[in-house]
């Protein structure tokens, strides 16, 4: 098939790019490389995708991959230019289009609100439109489990309300959501959202927990613990999450369509809920370091507890997590002290 990946030098994205190129598909990736993180680690994956840092840097240009140049292509475009993406669309003919663009990050939502409602909510509907326009078969988009906001009950299922986020950036998922329901059901084509629930691994967000508590620990000062420690998460190891992806990606959408299954939700996770003082001392343990903890108190848009139930993905795509929480980490350190040239 013919795939668009939007965040294709985003964390998902790369991954998800990766395995589709080796798959056999023909990808196109889209990326604006904005800088809410640190871009040389954006530039550093595109880079082993074959896409240099200077041809990345070109706006609006469709670049071959130097290694992989009938299969990987890469654009950098903005999300929300309603101008160049429906040429983009128009000119690839693409089949099946995975969104994984997004202005990411809860706390940084309470601090730059624009920026979640341009990509997140105006891009996302570029997307539609494009999708509507152009006949692509399937969309499949992230969400993600900050929309299960202040749900109390675990594991989370995507039967529970989701009617209470507390991020701005909970909220633009929840519309992608919304948005998606009604494209599918007035224009007829395919929408699976996939609720993303802490993803770990080697090429990570800088901004999440795993690299934050590494680094600190790596240069000596203490690490942030919010909530004093009492928080669990359903951390999901890359390659968990990439299989799964992969797996929507490349299946036959007919049988689906043809129950009148337009619009589907899944969570994406472990399917296990991890303490967040275990994943700090699985961090200690690989790097031989112990950490100075600066316990804080909880943090806006933060919640206690996430743990997926993906029931649902495991029966429909035989989607199995199965990467240890040790072997994740140990994974992670093993990259990052490459990636940074650390002994």
């Amino acid at each position: 098939m013919k795939i668009l990946v939007t965040g294709a030098a985003g964390f998902i994205g790369f991954f998800v790019s990766k395995m589709l190129i080796t798959q056999g598909h023909i990808v196109v990736g889209l990326d604006n490389i904005n800088d809410y993180y640190d871009v040389n680690l954006k530039y550093a994956r595109l880079k082993e995708l074959g896409i240099s840092r200077e041809n990345a840097e070109k706006f609006g240009q469709k670049i071959k991959s130097d290694t992989h140049p009938n299969s990987f292509s890469f654009i950098r475009l903005n999300l929300e230019d309603f101008e160049a993406m429906p040429i983009l669309f128009k000119d690839q003919n693409f089949d099946v289009v995975c969104n994984l663009a997004a202005q990411a990050g809860v706390r940084y939502s309470l601090e730059n609100p624009k920026a979640y409602v341009d990509s997140n909510i105006v891009g996302f509907m570029n997307i539609l439109e494009c999708c509507r326009n152009y006949k692509i078969k399937h969309l499949v988009y992230a969400s993600s489990s900050s929309v299960y906001g202040l749900n109390k009950k675990v594991p989370f299922e995507t039967t529970d309300n989701v009617d209470h986020p507390i991020s701005l950036y909970a909220a633009t998922k929840k519309s992608n959501e919304l948005m998606a329901h009604t494209y599918s059901h007035l224009y007829g084509f395919a929408t699976t959202g996939l609720r993303f629930f802490t993803v770990y691994g080697p090429w990570g967000r800088p901004d999440m927990a795993m690299f934050l508590f590494t680094d600190a620990m790596v240069q000596g000062n203490p690490i942030k613990v919010f909530n004093n420690g009492l928080m669990e998460r359903d951390f999901t190891y890359i390659d968990d999450i990439t299989e799964g992806v992969v797996r929507i990606l490349e299946k036959n959408i007919k049988p689906r369509m043809d129950k009148g299954e337009k619009y589907k939700i899944y969570n994406i996770g472990n399917n296990n809920s991890v303490k967040l003082l275990d994943f700090i001392q699985a961090i200690e343990e690989n790097l031989g370091i112990k950490a100075k903890r600066n316990l804080l108190p909880m943090q806006p848009g933060d919640v206690e507890k996430t743990w997926a139930n993906v029931d649902d993905l495991i029966t429909d795509y035989e989607y199995s997590p199965n990467t240890p929480i040790k072997k994740g980490v140990s994974d992670f350190i093993s990259w990052y002290k490459e990636y940074y040239h650390l002994s």
